[in-house]
C-alpha cells in the first residue's frame, strides 16, 4: 500500500521543496519505520531537491495480524479474511497510518516552519490502487469540489485478458495547491469513503473524528450526506447524529436533515455489539509475544474532548467516566438532594444521578432541543421509580429563570467553555446570582494539559465549539472572582490522571455558600 506526496517549489518561492520534511516531521535524509496495528509503515523520500521533493508512505500489512484482528461479519465469503485486497489497496488502514505517522502534519502543526504549515503548496498525491466501486466519477465527485484536479485511471482486472474489462480499482492522482494539513485530512476521510468499509469497529467517537478532520470543508461539500454515510459505514443512528451536528455547525435546523429522531436503543445496541466484537478480536494474542492485537483506530487519541493522551498503559477509565464520578462525589459531599444539571446535553450525567437515591429531584436544562429529545428517550428506558425524579427543560443558561431558584446544588459540567466570553457574565448572574443554589460544581478543560495530546496544534481546542480553554491560573482567577461577588467559597479538585507539571486534564471548582459552610460546621 503506497502513498506519495510531491511538492514542487514555485519559481518565486523563498522556501525549498525539501522543507516538506519539516512539515511531515520526517527527515528526507533517512528511511524511518513505524509499527502499526496491522504491520509496519515506512517513510522515505525517492527525491529530495530544492525544486522538487517527494515523500512516500509505504505500508506493509502483516496477513497474520490482519486475520487475527478481523471482526465478525466483515467478510463476504468464507475465505474473505485470507483472500482480500487489504495489503495493497488504499483503505482505512492507510488512513490510520496517516494519522499516526503524519499526525502533526495532519493537524497543521510545525514548530520549525509554522508559516509554511499555513501556506497553500503545489502538491501532487499519487495512490496506485484505490478501491472505488463508483469508478472514476465517484473519485471526481468527492475530491473535485475540494480544489483537486483529479486523474482517476481504472485498473484492468488482468492486463493479459483485456476482454475481462476494468476492475473497481483506480490509480488516483490528485494535483492542486492546498495546505498540507488540508490534503491529509481529505485523504484521511475520503479513502475509507471510496472503499466503503473500515477495518475497525465503529462507535460514537467516529462522529467526532469525522467532524474534526472534516472541519472547514465537509459541511459545504456537495456530497456531504453521501460522504457521511459511507464514512460511518451506513450505521443509521451514527449517520443521523452526525448529520444533526453538521446542521448545527451551519446554524440550520437538524430537522432539515431528518436527523433529530436518533434511536437511542439502536445506537446502544450497535455500540454494545461493536464493543463485543472488539473484545473478541482482542482476545486473540500473538503466539510469539502474547501481546493482544489492537484493532481499534490508532488515531482516536486526537484533539477531541474525549480523547486521552497516548501512554504506555491506557487508564482503566476514560476521562469522561472519571469526570462524572468526580462530580457525583462532589455532589454527595454537599449533601444535596435537589440538583440542577445545567447544560445536561444528551443526559450522560442524568443517568448516573437518577441511579443514586440520595438525589430525589433532578432537573436537566439544555439549550439544544435535539439533545433534550435524546435525553428524554434515555430517561424512558429507565425504571419508572428513577425516571419520575427527572424533569427536562429547554432554556439558555445566559438568561435568568425564577423556577430554578432554591435548589441544593447545580452542576455545570464542561459547559462554560462553550459560552462566548462576553456572555459569561450573563451566565454567572443567571446561575450564581438569580438561581443561587447552595452549591455549584463547575468542570472545564485544563488548557495547559493540551500539550500532552499527540498531534494537537498549539493553541487548538479539544472541541470545535469551545470558545476558550483556561489554564489553571485563569480558572482559579475566574472562580475566585465569581465566589467573592456572589458569596461563595470555592475549592479546586483535579479530575483525571494528573501530569506533574501540567496538572490534570480536567479542572473542577466546588462552590458553596459561606453561610452553609458555617452552618454545617456548627
Amino acid at each position: 500500500m503506497l502513498l506519495t506526496i510531491t511538492c514542487t517549489r514555485p519559481d518565486d518561492a523563498e522556501w525549498a521543496a525539501t522543507e516538506l520534511g519539516y512539515l511531515l516531521h520526517k527527515n528526507p535524509g533517512k528511511v524511518q519505520t513505524f509499527e502499526q496495528s496491522y504491520g509496519v509503515a515506512h517513510v522515505l523520500y525517492p527525491e529530495a531537491e530544492d525544486a522538487r521533493c517527494t515523500a512516500a508512505l509505504l505500508l506493509e500489512i502483516d496477513p497474520v495480524r490482519l486475520v487475527r484482528g478481523k471482526t465478525k461479519g466483515a467478510t463476504e465469503f468464507s475465505l474473505g479474511q485470507y483472500v482480500n485486497d487489504r495489503p495493497y489497496a488504499a483503505s482505512s488502514l492507510l488512513s490510520v497510518a496517516i494519522s499516526t505517522v503524519f499526525g502533526s502534519a495532519l493537524h497543521g502543526r510545525c514548530a520549525q516552519r509554522p508559516e509554511l504549515a499555513q501556506t497553500a503548496l503545489p502538491l501532487r498525491i499519487e495512490l496506485p490502487a484505490v478501491p472505488c466501486k463508483g469508478g472514476a466519477e465517484a473519485a471526481e465527485q468527492v475530491f473535485g469540489p475540494l480544489g483537486w484536479t483529479v486523474r482517476a485511471t481504472p485498473l484492468p482486472l488482468d492486463p493479459a485478458f483485456p476482454e475481462w474489462g476494468d476492475s473497481h480499482y483506480l490509480r488516483l492522482e490528485l494535483t492542486g495547491t492546498l495546505r498540507l494539513s488540508d490534503a491529509l485530512s481529505h485523504l484521511y476521510v475520503l479513502l475509507p469513503v471510496l472503499d466503503g468499509s473500515k477495518h475497525y469497529f465503529l462507535d460514537t467517537a467516529e462522529i467526532d473524528k469525522l467532524l474534526r478532520f472534516g472541519a472547514g470543508w465537509l459541511n459545504t461539500h456537495p456530497a456531504r450526506d453521501w460522504i457521511t454515510r459511507r464514512y460511518l459505514a451506513r450505521r443509521h443512528s451514527l449517520v443521523r447524529a452526525a448529520l444533526a451536528r453538521l446542521a448545527e455547525l451551519d446554524d440550520l435546523e437538524p430537522e432539515s436533515f431528518g436527523a433529530v429522531d436518533v434511536n437511542i436503543d439502536d445506537l446502544a445496541r450497535e455500540v454494545a455489539a461493536a464493543t463485543a466484537e472488539a473484545a473478541a478480536a482482542n482476545a486473540h494474542v500473538d503466539d510469539a509475544s502474547g501481546a493482544a492485537v489492537d484493532i481499534a483506530d490508532a488515531s482516536s487519541a486526537g484533539a477531541t474532548e474525549s480523547a486521552e493522551p497516548t501512554a504506555a498503559e491506557a487508564p482503566v477509565q476514560s476521562l469522561a467516566v472519571m469526570r462524572r464520578a468526580a462530580v457525583l462525589e462532589a455532589l454527595r459531599s454537599t449533601g444535596a438532594q435537589r440538583v440542577l444539571d445545567l447544560g445536561c446535553g444528551e443526559g450522560a450525567l442524568l443517568r448516573e444521578l437518577v441511579a443514586d437515591k440520595s438525589f430525589n429531584e433532578i432537573v436537566g436544562v439544555d439549550v439544544s432541543v435535539r439533545s433534550l429529545r435524546i435525553a428524554e428517550r434515555r430517561m424512558r428506558r429507565l425504571p419508572e421509580w428513577q425516571a419520575k425524579r427527572v424533569t427536562l427543560r429547554q432554556g439558555a443558561l445566559t438568561y435568568t429563570d425564577a423556577s430554578l431558584r432554591g435548589y441544593d446544588a447545580a452542576v455545570l459540567m464542561e459547559v462554560i467553555e462553550h459560552v462566548d466570553l462576553p456572555r459569561l457574565n450573563a451566565l454567572e448572574q443567571a446561575v450564581f446570582g438569580a438561581a443561587a443554589p447552595a452549591a455549584v460544581i463547575v468542570t472545564t478543560p485544563n488548557g495547559e494539559y493540551n500539550a500532552l495530546y499527540e498531534g494537537m496544534a498549539d493553541g487548538a481546542f479539544r472541541h470545535t465549539d469551545h470558545r476558550f480553554e483556561w489554564s489553571r491560573a485563569e480558572f482559579a482567577e475566574w472562580a475566585g472572582r465569581v465566589g467573592e461577588t456572589h458569596g461563595y467559597r470555592v475549592r479546586f479538585e483535579p479530575v483525571g490522571i494528573p501530569d506533574e507539571e501540567l496538572g490534570a486534564p480536567t479542572q473542577m471548582a466546588v462552590f458553596s455558600r459561606a453561610a452553609n459552610d458555617e452552618k454545617g460546621a456548627a
